[in-house]
């Protein structure tokens, strides 16, 4: 068996995507009216949308069609996933109980990918969300790349010798991840033994920088193997490929890009890696037993002065007016760090030197031959993570990652609050809110029963991750979930879609309380 087929073990053979990672088309033509649906939303983290000449039909020319709840249940349904950790005697050793994650494509193909591995040559688990723009390439080569990157950092040296002895004499080598993965979260097969070469060359640098006996640190492995692989990705679309296919891949990789949020937890020792605007929150149980949100990454975007002032310090006084405009990056790309974007990060010299010995597909897409404005100083973006350590207690119950497709919809209290009612089958009945809306006595009683049928069967799904989604997309404007807004929401045509809601991927992981008390205790002094 090649080196490279047993490194990369155990994947999923490459595939298209399924056409349940599409919008459900075969409804395209039956929408109901739009007035219910929210108004639509503004381009998301990558470019304006130069579609002047484009214009959509609205409401005029829909035909009325409404969902079954079967139907709603199957689009929201198709793409989640559930990992449960397995037990030793019966009991469950690890900090993590399981994860369950779910997807739901605004874009035709979705943009967003999700990953989750156990590191089997050290220990703890990696999950991570990658929201794609400009394509999903970038995004796509994260999901595959970024975790072994990141699992390689963490090898001590005296293992990394053990690896690269055991390539150079051809033997079998033992897997570096255990993958948790749906059908759908396919991986490239063309592209692995160029992505395994990068790989290696990756160790060997690091055997020559480590010393015998040295164990990385955690915060400082995650840095570097985000660091290493947006180096990488763009000296792969620099060099470019003999094979016609590759060439033209590693270019859409680098020239589309992904921003990154990871989790690495290791018993209580929890690092989140986050370079964009996904977000990681942790729910907390309070003694009461409600759910508290402790939010463990800043998003990298307008909304964050100090990512703003980070940005204007990098670059000249002069260009202080243009590297930030309508809270954009040179008044194009939302996220402040990303993969890939090498148009935010080349030197014009280099793109138009790229870009002419390029293959022809290349010169065809507009957004590669466009260089953005004000551009005088590059690299404006970088990949580089912000990391936050939080050392994991019982009372902190799951983590939510979700790409910012969830937070656009709702606010990270609620998002805590939905998912710790489902974990826990606790419904914490709120005061039903109204908000500046009048109502007559009969409408606030036909609300409060509405509410009460809906407890019954709350629980309905299988998958918290789901659950939540149900929340983020069919929520109406008393905070509950609406089923004619969802199927609405759900059967919008691919055209309308993009403008009322992004892609949403979003993992929850849930913790063993007992198992973390048990191992603060151990470490206790």
């Amino acid at each position: 068996m090649p080196v490279t087929s047993q490194l990369l073990r155990g994947l999923p053979r490459a595939k298209v995507f399924a056409t349940s990672l599409l919008p459900c088309q075969h409804h395209q033509s039956h929408i109901g009216s739009i007035p219910a649906l929210p108004a639509p939303r503004g381009s998301s983290h990558t470019w304006l949308r130069h579609q002047a000449g484009r214009c959509y039909q609205t409401s005029s020319v829909l035909h009325n069609y409404i969902l079954t709840p079967p139907q709603v249940n199957s689009i929201l349904k198709a793409n989640e996933y559930s990992f449960k950790v397995p037990e030793f005697d019966g009991k469950n050793v690890s900090s993590v109980m399981g994860f369950e994650s779910n997807q739901l494509p605004a874009n035709a193909p979705i943009e967003d990918r999700r990953s989750a591995a156990t590191c089997l040559q050290t220990r703890g688990m990696l999950l991570g969300v990658f929201d794609g723009h400009a394509g999903c390439a970038c995004a796509q080569a994260l999901s595959e790349r970024l975790f072994y990157y990141i699992a390689v950092s963490l090898l001590p040296h005296d293992t990394l010798c053990e690896l690269e002895a055991a390539v150079e004499a051809g033997r079998a080598l033992s897997p570096i991840l255990q993958w948790c993965k749906h059908p759908n979260d396919y991986f490239s097969r063309e592209a692995q033994r160029l992505y395994f070469n990068s790989l290696r060359t990756y160790w060997q640098e690091l055997i020559d920088l480590t010393s015998p006996g040295e164990v990385p640190d955690t915060r400082e492995a995650l840095l570097n193997a985000f660091k290493r692989l947006d180096s990488d990705i763009s000296l792969e679309a620099q060099v470019g490929d003999s094979s016609a296919f590759l060439h033209y891949w590693v270019l859409r990789v680098a020239f589309s890009g992904a921003t990154a949020c990871v989790a690495h937890i290791d018993g209580p020792d929890l690092f989140i890696a986050n370079a964009g605007d996904a977000r990681a929150v942790l729910g907390v149980q309070e003694e009461d037993g409600s759910f508290s949100a402790l939010t463990l990454s800043n998003d990298h975007n307008a909304q964050n002065e100090t990512e703003v002032a980070r940005i204007r310090g990098e670059h000249p006084h002069s260009e202080r007016k243009t590297v930030i405009r309508q809270d954009r990056l040179l008044g194009l790309l939302m996220p402040f760090r990303a993969f890939g974007d090498v148009k935010f990060k080349w030197s014009i010299e280099l793109q138009k030197r790229v870009l002419e010995s390029g293959p022809d597909q290349l010169h065809e897409n507009e957004h590669t031959k466009f260089i953005p404005p004000n551009y005088h100083t590059p690299p404006y973006l970088t990949a580089e993570p912000e990391i936050t350590y939080h050392r994991l207690r019982p009372q902190d119950r799951f983590l939510v990652i979700g790409s910012d497709g969830l937070w656009e919809t709702l606010h990270r209290q609620e998002v805590i609050r939905i998912v710790g009612e489902y974990l826990t089958g606790v419904h914490q009945r709120q005061p039903l809110k109204v908000g500046g809306y009048k109502v007559t006595l009969g409408q606030m009683q036909g609300l409060l029963e509405e509410r009460k049928a809906r407890m019954s069967s709350a629980f309905e799904d299988q998958n918290s991750a789901t659950h939540l989604m149900r929340h983020a997309v069919g929520n109406n404007e008393f905070g509950t979930v609406d089923h004619e807004r969802l199927s609405k929401m759900l059967s919008l045509p691919e055209e309308l879609a993009r403008m009322y809601r992004d892609d949403i991927t979003i993992i929850v992981t849930q913790f063993n309380p007992h198992v973390i008390g048990v191992q603060r205790q151990e470490e206790q002094p």
